[in-house]
């Protein structure tokens, strides 16, 4: 008897439920699971912790990074309030990384017609012999077994839905004790758990949630540029206009411009692509296949290298990300856009520096070579005046040509021009 009501005053005590409900904040982890969603995810914990505040992460993801899911389970697993995982809304998956969040929380619930599991660990860019995936997928098993045991949702089919990617349905995964409940939508949730018990670190916490006021904390500007750009889509298409922009720059240097955000384009495409699985060997058919546009511009082959070109370039993009699911690839509509593109792009730059090399110069002496003038004076060996090019010029000729008989530039000597008369009969016209 004196047991138990010393342990009814210890949770009375180190009960904290009363301040807890006045509010609820909201996160969404919507999408692929990566270093700015995490961050995201430990932003809204911090700012709950400070209000000491219930946290409700709503799940809707195909999973993400390990490192970047770990982060995220750390957090929770260490937060200082209550943490509910729901996956919502109607449709909505757990999958992979998400089931590790799911089951982090204090609390965790599925909506109706969700599903989660197909945990199985896959390697990113790194190929991996039998030993190394058992050792992976061993860890990855001891891993969702502690979570699940300090949550008291351990169950054998939860080792199934990591090594052997089982996934469940909403009434499936609340039969076997993975989540706790199954709720229609936030408020229904709500409702639901309040009045419950959860330890929170040493503390005991009884929810108040039912009437709690919601706040949804989205990501900020950072945030979501950062999740923005990590898109696979979005890196690859920065990649290729880096190399557009510094490709320009060193074409015709001083432009500044479009070396400035070639750079800036690179480094947002690295920083995307450090946590992607990339390909060393397609991005250097990348590289390669802008070095044969170029050549191709500086040399006349006929098209031959920018043909070589193009397949070095839609080779290399649809090798630059060697992942085993296409989350973490770019589309290949984009990667085939990308290719014609860029393809159709060096060959109207072929064109055009084809036409330039053929067309007659203009100006210096090739341009005056050629042309057709009229004689303003007589024309000796010693010397005259001829008006061609729209210009006034001193003319010299081996045979004497008349005061406003047409003439032809032959050479040209210093500001001096030689020219012969003009056959009427002649082909050659100004």
């Amino acid at each position: 008897m004196a047991k138990r009501l010393l342990a009814a005053l210890f949770i009375l005590i180190s009960t904290s439920g009363a301040a807890s409900g006045t509010r609820v904040y909201v996160a969404s982890l919507y999408g692929v699971v990566n270093p700015p969603m995490a961050d995201y995810i430990v932003s809204v914990i911090d700012k709950a912790e400070k209000r000491n505040s219930v946290v409700l992460i709503l799940l809707d993801t195909p999973g993400g990074l390990d490192a970047s899911m770990r982060v995220i389970v750390s957090k929770i697993m260490n937060a200082r309030v209550p943490v509910i995982t729901y996956v919502y809304p109607p449709g909505a998956r757990a999958a992979s990384a998400g089931l590790f969040i799911l089951v982090s929380g204090h609390i965790a619930a599925m909506a109706y017609g969700t599903n989660t599991g197909a945990a199985h660990p896959v390697s990113l860019g790194v190929k991996m012999d039998k030993t190394m995936k058992e050792k992976v997928t061993n860890d990855a098993v001891a891993f969702i077994k502690s979570i699940a045991e300090k949550r008291g949702h351990f169950s054998k089919i939860l080792i199934e839905m990591v090594a052997k990617s089982r996934s469940l349905t909403e009434e499936e995964a609340l039969k076997a004790h993975i989540i706790d409940l199954v709720a229609f939508d936030v408020r229904d949730l709500l409702d639901k758990v309040d009045g419950r018990r959860v330890r929170v670190r040493d503390s005991v916490w009884v929810l108040k949630t039912k009437g709690a006021r919601v706040k949804k904390i989205p990501m900020n500007f950072r945030q979501r540029f950062f999740y923005f750009i990590s898109h696979p889509n979005v890196a690859y298409i920065m990649a290729v206009l880096g190399f557009y922009g510094l490709l320009f720059e060193l074409s015709n240097p001083g432009l500044i411009f479009p070396g400035v955000v070639g750079f800036i384009c690179l480094v947002l495409s690295f920083y995307s692509l450090h946590v992607l699985p990339l390909n060393y060997a397609g991005m250097a058919l990348i590289i390669f296949a802008f070095l044969l546009f170029v050549l191709e511009v500086k040399l006349p082959t006929h098209g031959l290298l920018g043909i070589g070109g193009f397949f070095s370039f839609l080779i290399g993009s649809l090798m630059l990300f060697d992942a085993p699911t296409p989350l973490l690839k770019p589309s290949l509509y984009v990667i085939l856009s990308a290719s014609v593109l860029t393809a159709l792009f060096f060959m109207f730059v072929v064109a055009l520096a084809v036409k330039t090399l053929k067309k007659k110069p203009v100006s210096g002496k090739e341009g005056l070579l050629g042309e057709v003038g009229t004689a303003k004076t007589d024309i000796t060996k010693e010397g005259g005046w001829v008006f061609v090019h729209g210009e006034r010029w001193k003319a010299v000729s081996e045979e004497v040509i008349r005061k406003g008989e047409k003439v032809k530039v032959v050479d040209v000597k210093g500001l001096t021009l030689k020219v012969k008369k003009l056959e009427e009969d002649s082909d050659d016209t100004a």
